[in-house]
């Protein structure tokens, strides 16, 4: 008897293992870090609290934790807070700052996992899976990035479990550095949570309290079809506490958005002696602009928008920034758009460092240089033509049409600057083809067409009668519903060819027996090539 071979054993894939960071006072951290403050140097001393302007007046963003013993906490008004504490100290709030700071945290964080993901406002989830064993355990990782952001001034909380819902419930209300093990049932550790530990609406949470659910346990305990009854809506997980409890067991994959470092082209001259003269300024921007080609060559890439820094001798820096219509790499013309930008900089005692740095890039392939140089020859490009007008009139004088998503001719178009992106539409229908000229406005015509809702056969327009040949029809468009009136008639779209072989796109605006007016009007909005 033949023995088979035997398989070769599979290593089974690692537990998911997620780590939850709660940054407890981010706003007040930043600040604090701004300031060039650390703890015991007064940050915490005196009660500060930042603001943030809403519809009902001031309200209080974050605050210390001076402040926050005095009665003034995150949400109150800022006229109750100052009521309850007098010398209360105040600082706008700058929440586009405080989500820059976590986007570089959460690349910063990334030491101890393959990726990250951002739990805006102030938390980071962080995959450390197959990755306990380098720090020396899953304690020893959770240490280490405690140690990390107490380092650099933050304070924060963290925890390990096996589901990012998991993590997030035992960072913000269980112990410190709590771990769940991968063997651990998760309502053992878990059950005695509040249930606000769900990442709920605050009505969600007020609505589970009434009902007398206020842990974790009361839900795991419960019939699910009562609870299915009540909370129905499947789209927003912090509106389903069922689809939430479940995420939070692994029951239910919750996807996660990882952030990704995209690192800006960049090239730069270290200059032997600082320069004050243009000409060598124009020469040491046209090598940069080689440099840049090349390097947006090798990746394939063109600047949409490009941002040249001169760092001068006494320490100011002077940027000027290029935005263009289309993606280019192409230095001649890179170095005629920056030479108008060029003319108000003043070197002082001499710059020392010039940089140049796409800041905006897109996908460019290689093209033939032979047959754009020919073109160049001959005539300037329509991209090359609007970056120089909008670097000379300004990005508001220039303006380019755009799609816009209504079946109305007259509203199918707008006009924007060119540097702003065109909004994301879906691809058109086969059937809506347009004319190439259309009127500035429909011109009544005169049709005889077969009643009620026959081809057209003969009109006129403009005091000459046509002859139709060849018709093709209707394209029914009916009125916008969110924007009309109710009395508004649909329109009949035709196109049609007279007898001499020229096209015209006309419509009929209503049908017999609409009852919204008398008889159909017809006009004519467009002439075919």
């Amino acid at each position: 008897m033949t023995v088979p071979p035997s398989l070769p054993s599979l290593t089974p894939a690692p537990a998911r293992r997620i780590m939850a960071i709660w940054c407890t006072g981010l706003a007040i951290d930043r600040w604090r870090l701004s300031e060039g403050l650390a703890r015991g140097q007064g940050a915490d001393a005196e009660p500060l609290a930042l603001i943030e302007d809403t519809a009902h007046g001031p309200r209080i963003a974050a605050a210390n934790h001076a402040a926050k013993v005095a009665g003034a906490v995150p949400a109150m008004r800022l006229a109750d807070a100052r009521t309850l504490c007098p010398a209360l100290g105040v600082r706008p709030a700058d929440p586009a700052g405080d989500l820059a700071l976590l986007e570089n945290l959460a690349l910063w964080s990334q030491r101890w996992g393959p990726w990250s993901a951002l739990d805006p406002p102030d938390g980071l989830l962080i995959d450390t899976t197959g990755v306990a064993h380098l720090f020396g355990g899953e304690r020893a990782l959770l240490a280490d990035a405690i140690n990390a952001f107490t380092r650099r001034g933050l304070d924060i909380r963290a925890a390990l479990a096996p589901t990012a819902g998991a993590a997030w419930a035992l960072a913000h209300f269980g112990p410190e550095a709590a771990i769940i093990a991968p063997g651990d049932d998760p309502m053992v550790r878990l059950g005695g949570l509040p249930a606000a530990a769900l990442r709920l609406d605050d009505d969600v949470i007020l609505l589970l309290r009434r009902l007398g659910l206020k842990r974790l346990g009361d839900l795991h305990g419960l019939a699910r079809d009562a609870l299915a009854r009540r909370f129905r809506n499947r789209r927003s997980a912090a509106s389903n506490p069922l689809l939430r409890l479940d995420q939070l067991l692994g029951r239910l994959p919750e996807p996660l958005l990882p952030v990704i470092s995209v690192t800006a082209p960049l090239v730069q001259r270290r200059l032997m002696e600082p320069i004050r003269h243009r000409t060598l300024l124009d020469q040491v921007v046209a090598d940069l602009a080689e440099d840049m080609a090349r390097l947006l060559e090798a990746l394939g890439q063109g600047a949409r928008r490009l941002e040249l820094g001169m760092w001068k001798v006494d320490g100011d820096v002077a940027v000027r920034r290029l935005e263009m219509a289309a993606a280019t790499r192409d230095p001649a013309h890179l170095c005629r758009l920056f030479a108008t930008r060029l003319d108000d900089v003043d070197a002082g005692f001499g710059i020392e460092l010039v940089r140049l740095r796409a800041s905006w890039t897109e996908p460019l392939a290689l093209a033939q240089t032979q047959l754009d140089a020919a073109a160049e020859r001959h005539g300037t490009s329509l991209a090359a033509c609007v970056d120089r007008l909008t670097v000379r009139l300004g990005p508001e004088a220039v303006r380019r049409p755009i799609a816009h998503a209504s079946h109305l001719p007259e509203r199918a178009q707008r006009w924007q600057p060119p540097l702003i992106d065109p909004p994301s539409s879906q691809e058109e229908f086969a059937f809506h083809h347009r004319p190439l000229k259309m009127l500035d406005k429909p011109e009544s015509v005169a049709v005889i067409y077969e009643t009620p809702d026959g081809l057209p056969r003969r009109f006129r327009w403009r005091g000459e009668v046509h002859e139709i040949a060849r018709a093709e029809g209707p394209e029914r468009i009916a009125p916008e519903w969110w924007r009309e009136r109710s009395t508004v008639r649909l329109r009949d779209y035709y196109r049609i060819e007279d007898a001499t072989g020229r096209r015209y796109w006309i419509y009929r605006h209503g049908v017999i027996g609409d009852g919204r007016g008398g008889a159909p009007e017809w006009f004519i909005q467009g002439l075919f090539a």
